[in-house]
C-alpha cells in the first residue's frame, strides 16, 4: 500500500513538472513573438511600399504615384489599366486660355452592357441593357490620348481628340452565354461643352461623337479562308456551290466582306478639378456599335460607363 502512494505521488510530481516545463517554454515561445512582432511588422511595411501590394487596385493612385512605380512594380496587378485620380481638393476652378491642350487623357469602363431584344408579358418586343461579363484581361482602358481645347465660335469649349491609345479590342459575354466582339474607341472625338465659358470646374459637362472603325482590318481571313483584301472570294468546295454570287442571299454578306466604320457617342461630367496641376477627372456614358464580323451581320448597341482622368497643358 505505501509503494503504491509513492509510486503515485512520484507520479503526479513529474506530470505537475512537465506541465511547468511545457508552460515555460509556451511562455518563452510567446516572449520570442512579442519581441519579433515589431520587426516581422516592419518588414511587412517594406515590402509593401516597395512592391505593389501597397496600391492595391481597391486603392486610389494618383499621377505622380503611378508614375514613380517601375515595371516590376506595376506588372501583374491591372495599375497600368487604371486611371489615375485626381489630386487636391478636386473642388477647384480651372480657366482654360489659349493654346492649350488637354493630354493624358484615360478612359476606363466599369460597366459593360448590351442592348437585347425582349418579350415582355404581353409578348411586345423591346430592347433593354443587360449586364455582361468580361471576356478579356486588363487591357480595356483607353490611355495616353492628346488633343487640342478651346474655345469654339459658339464660346463654348471643345476637345478634340488627336493621338494617343484611343482603341482596344474587348470581348464581353451576355447571360445568354453570346460573346459580342467590340472596339472600345474615342477615334476622332469632338467633345463640346453643354454651356458657354472657358472655365472648367465640378459639375462641367461636354460630349459629342467619334468614329469606330472595323474591329477586323482588310487582312483578316475567316475560316473558310475568305477575306477582304486577301485569301478567296467565296468559299470552296461544296459550301462554294452555295455561294452569293449563285443567288444564295443568306452568303451573300459572308462572302462580301467589307470594312464598317460606324459612329459612337459619349458624355463626359467633370466631378474633381485640380487647378494646381491642371488635372480634371470624373465619369462618362458611352454608346457605340459592336462588331459586324467584316459586314456578315447587324452590330450590337454596346453601353460602357466608366471613369476618365485628363491634364490640361500648354501646346
Amino acid at each position: 500500500m505505501n509503494s503504491f502512494i509513492a509510486l503515485f505521488v512520484f507520479l503526479m510530481l513529474g506530470t505537475a513538472a512537465a506541465f511547468q516545463r511545457a508552460a515555460v517554454m509556451q511562455k518563452a515561445r510567446v516572449q520570442m513573438s512579442l519581441e519579433s512582432a515589431p520587426k516581422k511588422a516592419a518588414a511587412a511595411a517594406l515590402a509593401a511600399l516597395t512592391t505593389f501590394s501597397a496600391i492595391s487596385p481597391a486603392f486610389a493612385i494618383t499621377r505622380d504615384e503611378l508614375r514613380s512605380l517601375d515595371y516590376l512594380q506595376v506588372k501583374g496587378t491591372g495599375l497600368a489599366n487604371r486611371c489615375p485620380e485626381v489630386g487636391g481638393t478636386g473642388s477647384d476652378t480651372f480657366v482654360v486660355g489659349l493654346n492649350k491642350q488637354l493630354v493624358d487623357v484615360c478612359i476606363e469602363p466599369k460597366v459593360f452592357q448590351v442592348a437585347e431584344e425582349k418579350s415582355s408579358k404581353k409578348g411586345e418586343a423591346k430592347k433593354e441593357f443587360v449586364n455582361t461579363k468580361l471576356m478579356t484581361r486588363q487591357t480595356y482602358s483607353l490611355d495616353g490620348i492628346s488633343g487640342s481645347i478651346g474655345a469654339g465660335a459658339d464660346g463654348k469649349l471643345v476637345f478634340t481628340e488627336e493621338d494617343g491609345i484611343d482603341y482596344a479590342a474587348t470581348t464581353v459575354q451576355t447571360p445568354g452565354g453570346e460573346r459580342v466582339p467590340f472596339l472600345f474607341t474615342v477615334k476622332e472625338l469632338v467633345a463640346k461643352a453643354s454651356s458657354t465659358g472657358n472655365s472648367i470646374a465640378p459639375g462641367f459637362q461636354f460630349g459629342g461623337s467619334f468614329t469606330v472603325p472595323s474591329y477586323r482590318t482588310g487582312l483578316f481571313l475567316d475560316p473558310k479562308g475568305r477575306g477582304m483584301t486577301t485569301g478567296y472570294d467565296m468559299a470552296v468546295a461544296l459550301p462554294g456551290l452555295q455561294s452569293g454570287t449563285e443567288g444564295d442571299a443568306e452568303l451573300f454578306k459572308e462572302n462580301n466582306k467589307v470594312f464598317d466604320v460606324l459612329k459612337g457617342k459619349i458624355e463626359f461630367e467633370v466631378n474633381k478639378v485640380n487647378a494646381a496641376d491642371g488635372e480634371i477627372g470624373g465619369v462618362f456614358v458611352s454608346t457605340q456599335p459592336s462588331d459586324t464580323d467584316m459586314g456578315a451581320k447587324e452590330p450590337k448597341t454596346i453601353l460602357l460607363k466608366g471613369v476618365f482622368y485628363g491634364r490640361v497643358a500648354d501646346k
